[in-house]
């Protein structure tokens, strides 16, 4: 079965074919092997999101060594037959390192609606001070 309908014109099928050969250069494609993250630091914490849909928490792993977290899933889906596969999420590692300002025995971490957050909060020294006012005398 054919769900995709190709277009038998002469000149996009040569740019393509151009287009689409290798060159003998091999580039790593990390869209198809590692799930999107998207990194947010405001004044109490950072957060992490990773696009990670088809999975569920407990197919992670999260550890810190050495001031580095690591996600990794290992899922083996050898019992799925895909007509098309365009993306795999089942095994994949990021590694992140972690500033200093980080309190690592508070990180925490959620997976809900396909996307892994984690938390990272600030040791207290790094939380911005108050704004104080002085009295005018």
């Amino acid at each position: 079965m054919n769900l995709i309908r190709k277009q038998n014109t002469w000149f996009p099928s040569l740019m393509e074919e151009f287009l689409n050969t290798n060159w003998n250069v091999t580039v790593p494609n990390y869209s198809k092997t590692l799930p999107a993250v998207n990194i947010i630091e405001n004044d109490k914490d950072f957060s992490l999101q990773i696009a990670a849909p088809g999975l569920s928490k407990n197919d992670f792993e999260l550890s810190i060594e050495n001031k580095v977290l690591s996600i990794e899933v290992v899922k083996d889906n050898t019992d799925v037959d895909f007509t098309r596969k365009e993306f795999d999420y089942n095994t994949f590692k990021r590694s992140f390192s972690i500033p200093k300002t980080v309190e690592k025995s508070k990180i925490s971490a959620s997976y809900k609606n396909g996307v892994l957050n984690i938390c990272l909060p600030k040791t207290k020294e790094a939380l911005p001070e108050p704004k104080k006012l002085i009295k005018i005398n």
